[in-house]
């Protein structure tokens, strides 16, 4: 697998296309904090570590619902492998005027983009949730 990012960003949006209640994960730190942002921001309602039949790491997401419709409603990769993008905090987009948010993977962390405008840290723009 030459991207395991959008790999995770597509099982969480298939997983929400088709209503599920759990999505299993590979784990990985850079996906723990992404899914930790998610929850936050309230995309998912909770998640949690595993292992599967073979004894490796997991992470399993609790897809959120409202009224019945998927609390994700697009879910998108925006720096590939293949093409890297960075920005600095000032110029870090806005996901649909603010409603939707942006995740940046910064020297500080993986940041919103609200935090990485409040803490003044650009960085690798990793995808847009909304």
């Amino acid at each position: 697998m030459t991207d395991p990012i959008s790999d995770f960003l597509t099982r969480l949006r298939n997983a929400s296309k088709a209503r599920l209640e759990d999505c299993v994960i590979p784990h990985s730190k850079l996906k723990e904090s992404i899914l930790g942002i998610l929850k936050a921001e309230g995309y998912v309602t909770d998640f949690s570590k595993g292992t599967d039949a073979q004894g490796h790491p997991t992470l399993v997401a609790k897809m959120k619902y409202v009224a019945g419709a998927p609390a994700i409603t697009g879910l998108t990769r925006v720096s590939t492998p293949g093409r890297r993008l960075y920005y600095a905090y000032t110029d870090v987009p806005r996901v649909l005027n603010g409603l939707g948010i942006a995740i940046v993977s910064t020297s500080k962390g993986v940041l919103k983009d609200a935090d990485c405008r409040r803490q003044k840290a650009g960085g690798e723009l990793l995808c847009n949730v909304w």
